[in-house]
């Protein structure tokens, strides 16, 4: 009776320690990677190419840096600003907007990495090229749809004059109160306008920086645990890959040929599995690349039903908390549960060169 909870634990933490510490790490790294951006004053140098989406969503340059590093990680793109709302620099709209802007960046990492290596060459070019674009046409409409509602729902922030703005005739930045300026942007400060927390040594900024992404990781290291073993605990009594019965309904509602039922039941548990089982079907004529095109969609829309209990779920409550954690989760299913489905029928019906 006893060895039965003792293999139960160990099973948890094999699965829950690796996964966790590995979004500490990214997590803690964009969080000291803001720090350092804000201390160094390097905030506005950063963001000139993110404000023409942030511009235009009516966000702070602060959600720029998160948005340009999410194109290179997306865990430590969430850590910086899950800091910057902490720190009072961006309110919880705010957030969800750039939340959502972020997926076309989040989007875009995956495709050095397994789209061009791994999934065009197993399905073939003409079908793997048409699946990725409308993979990225789906993320680029989630994020244009919250540039729309930043542009809509957030009030303009208030930025720092630029160099071309802020210099006298002799071509000096000055301060709006006519005095000189310091180099230094309203942004380089604490949260409470003291600067005198602010390092002034590039040892300092680091040491700070670091300390800064630690501190961050301390605070949600107990959360990110606790929700992740609970998670791995109800997926031991429960097999979320169930949700794969809704493929037969979906699958039947599009017209697609049988065949698409089992490809969108594994296609839900693993992509690359997915895509294997698929590509032959498309070689002997089964599968169309329409047909192909949608059935993938179809199974993204399953899969991210159980990716989102198994990790979306406990990666955004360990960020944000509960309350603020569920909203981001209700955000991010509703855009992309929509916009996956737009793509599905576009894909069959529109007339479209495939």
């Amino acid at each position: 009776m006893v060895a039965e909870p003792v293999a139960l634990a160990g099973e948890v933490l094999a699965t829950v320690l690796p996964r966790v510490a590995k979004i500490a790490l990214f997590i803690g790294v964009g969080v000291a990677l803001a720090d350092l951006l804000v201390s160094a004053g390097l905030l506005q140098r950063v963001t000139g190419l993110s404000r023409r989406l942030t511009g235009p969503a009516n966000l702070p340059d602060e959600a720029g840096t998160a948005i340009v590093t999410t194109a290179a990680s997306t865990t430590a793109g969430y850590g910086m600003l899950a800091e910057y709302r902490d720190e009072g620099r961006m309110d919880d709209r705010a957030t969800l907007v750039a939340v959502t802007i972020n997926t076309f960046f989040g989007f875009v990492q995956h495709i050095p990495t397994f789209y061009a290596p791994v999934l065009i060459p197993i399905l073939g070019l003409r079908v793997g090229l048409a699946y990725v674009a409308s993979r990225a046409l789906v993320a680029l409409a989630i994020t244009c749809t919250g540039v729309l509602a930043g542009r809509l729902l957030l009030d303009p922030p208030e930025r720092p004059a630029t160099a071309d703005e802020g210099a006298d005739a002799s071509g000096d930045p000055v301060e709006a109160d006519g005095g000189e300026s310091t180099g230094r942007g309203p942004s380089d400060g604490a949260v409470d306008g003291r600067m005198d927390d602010v390092p002034d040594s590039t040892r300092g900024k680091l040491v700070g920086a670091a300390r800064s992404g630690a501190g961050k990781v301390r605070d949600i290291l107990p959360r990110l645990a606790v929700v992740y073993a609970l998670v791995v605990l109800l997926t031991r009594f429960y097999d979320p890959s169930n949700l794969t019965a809704l493929a037969g309904p979906l699958s039947g509602t599009t017209g697609l040929p049988g065949a698409a039922v089992p490809v969108i039941a594994v296609f839900a548990l693993d992509t690359t599995n997915g895509a294997l089982v698929l590509a032959p079907l498309v070689r002997d004529g089964t599968f169309g690349v329409r047909a192909a095109v949608a059935t993938m969609l179809i199974g993204g829309i399953v899969s991210f039903a159980v990716s989102t209990f198994k990790r979306s779920i406990p990666f955004q409550y360990g960020i944000w908390g509960a309350e603020f954690g569920s909203k981001v989760v209700a955000v991010n299913t509703a855009l992309k549960v929509v916009w996956i489905a737009m793509a599905v029928a576009v894909v069959l019906y529109a007339p479209l060169p495939l």
